[in-house]
């Protein structure tokens, strides 16, 4: 694909949110979601670390596969409540059991990170915490949560960048990390294949 050249990398995520992240840096990429089932991937006995980098890694190949020369950025976000690995909610109710149980306590956001290259045999894959420390919720804010839907396709039923500090006191690491892509560690890992943002080509964040 003439597009495919032309970008630095491919980011395997139909995120809005990497996207909108990445295009704010100044990068010139590809979305090209991979098609990896996570409900097929046994995690059990894994860390949420663990957990994050497997899925990260396995969307980077799948992608990588069909595009050998490129390098394929993958990723993949969870919320860590005292061990237990809380993902997207299902349902309206799911989301409410979510948001009561993570707003009681400190929880962490974790990210897996993978960059893959076929044609140079290369395959990074770490990950970035941020701990977070949420405000006690009242019902009328729970309520209102729910009923905005702003909890869809999220982990841990929220999104900071739209939550922000009526529902955080604070937060321990990336902030970026916490919107499901931890951009300090993202430069770091495509430095490795030269890749540079162009804040000349950076743009403002989207409404998506």
């Amino acid at each position: 694909m003439e597009d495919i050249q032309k970008s630095q990398f491919i980011l395997a995520s139909a995120s809005p949110r990497r996207r909108d992240l990445l295009a704010q840096a100044g990068y010139c990429f590809e979305i090209i979601p991979s098609a990896v089932d996570e409900s097929a991937y046994d995690t059990d006995g894994m860390t949420s670390e663990e957990h994050t980098k497997v899925l990260a890694l396995a969307k980077a190949r799948d992608v990588a596969a069909r595009f050998p020369n490129a390098v394929v950025v993958g990723s993949d976000t969870v919320v860590d409540l005292d061990g237990e690995i809380i993902g997207k909610p299902d349902d309206a109710d799911h989301a409410e059991e979510i948001t009561r149980k993570l707003f009681s306590k400190p929880h962490k956001v974790i990210t897996g990170l993978a960059m893959v290259c076929i044609e140079k045999d290369i395959e990074i894959v770490e990950s970035d915490t941020t701990v977070v420390y949420p405000r006690q919720l009242t019902e009328a804010q729970i309520a209102g949560h729910i009923t905005n839907g702003q909890w869809q396709g999220k982990a841990g039923a929220y999104g900071i960048q739209e939550t922000g500090d009526e529902f955080v006191e604070r937060i321990d690491g990336s902030f970026t990390n916490v919107m499901g892509l931890p951009m300090e560690l993202t430069e770091r890992l495509l430095k490795r294949f030269d890749i540079w943002p162009n804040p000349s080509k950076s743009v403002q964040k989207s409404d998506d």
